[in-house]
């Protein structure tokens, strides 16, 4: 398939800039790919479309506040966006560097809260390697004086609710450079309402990576490649798995990521094993599901890798059509916009 069959017109007003007042404020669509209908609500209407026995999975990836801004040593400003550390003894990271003039190998750079930055050069991916120092502990100087990552999408700084907010009331395990979005919609309450229906929840990680934010840059889809994440699967919850698919009950997918995770080890054996790996998995059309049965996910950008995994699940034509529909009723897009749940 071409890249160009997964384009949508959609508004700029319709690409959410903010969340909604509550997470659970939020709009819903239900898309029923058995009869090619839809459904709307709110949210917390998810509740009815749940049975006794059904398998919720998240992603408890959580997110840093991975943007640290500072100035080099001629007073230039710059900006570092720390994508992933290297193994070793140093704060060695791969970032991403905006400023005038790239750093070169050799300059050092100055951030809030003692942090120092010296570029080392560039790595295979191209990405500046800069090694980080500190008075006290790097992380948490970085949690305490680094910006939220918000998506290019949402055209204004990060502020102080972007810390609660771009972020999932399960979060646990950091690493990702952008949030699972589909699951900052669920609120402790919502949850438990779902455990007093008999649901399930069990958790996963995958920690997002900064392929989430690069466009595809290819027309047909074969030629497009993804970038690499970790993930990581307990024990639990590949028994929890394994034991709803023998027993023949849903397992639903809270986002893409958990969706990817789970495709991912399945078509590697049978069934889920637990442990830890890395996926670059595409869903692309025409892709066996082995293990979802639903999936919760946000309204996603034109020609990405995240509204084909959604074709893929839903089917193209009933996806691209629940999309129309979702322009022509103002749903809100995108991190912070309104969600489906496909079943």
């Amino acid at each position: 398939m071409r890249l160009d069959d997964f384009s949508f017109t959609l508004p700029e007003e319709l690409v959410a800039q903010y969340p909604a007042p509550q997470r659970d404020d939020a709009r819903l669509m239900v898309l029923d790919r058995a009869t090619a209908q839809t459904a709307m609500g709110l949210v917390p209407d998810l509740l009815s479309y749940f049975r006794r026995g059904d398998l919720l999975v998240v992603n408890d990836t959580r997110v840093r506040p991975a943007r640290l801004l500072g100035h080099k040593e001629s007073g230039g400003q710059v900006e570092a966006f720390l994508l992933q550390r290297h193994p070793g003894e140093h704060e060695l990271w791969s970032c991403l560097t905006r400023a005038s003039k790239s750093p070169r190998a050799g300059s050092r750079l100055f951030f809030p809260g003692t942090i120092c930055g010296t570029v080392q050069g560039v790595d295979a991916q191209g990405l500046t390697l800069i090694e980080f120092s500190c008075d006290n502990d790097f992380i948490a100087a970085v949690e305490q004086f680094g910006h939220v990552p918000l998506p290019p999408y949402i055209r204004r700084a990060d502020e102080l609710l972007d810390r609660e907010r771009y972020q999932t009331v399960y979060a646990a395990t950091p690493g990702a450079v952008a949030a699972p979005t589909a699951g900052l919609h669920f609120t402790p309450a919502l949850f438990e309402r779902l455990r007093t229906l008999g649901v399930e929840i069990a958790t996963l990680t995958l920690h997002v990576g900064i392929g989430t934010f690069t466009p595809v840059r290819v027309k047909t889809l074969s030629e497009h490649r993804m970038h690499s994440e970790s993930f990581h699967i307990p024990v639990e919850t590949a028994e929890a798995v394994n034991r709803a698919k023998a027993e023949g009950r849903r397992v639903i997918a809270v986002g893409t990521t958990t969706t990817r995770t789970l495709e991912a080890v399945a078509a590697r054996q049978e069934g889920i094993c637990a442990g830890a790996g890395e996926t670059d998995i595409f869903i692309t059309p025409g892709s066996r599901f082995r293990v979802v049965d639903g999936l919760i996910t946000n309204f996603h950008l034109p020609e990405s890798t995240l509204l084909v995994l959604v074709s893929a699940f839903a089917g193209h034509a009933l996806t691209m059509s629940a999309y129309r529909q979702a322009v022509a009723e103002r749903f809100r897009f995108f991190s912070y916009g309104d969600c489906m749940l496909i079943l």
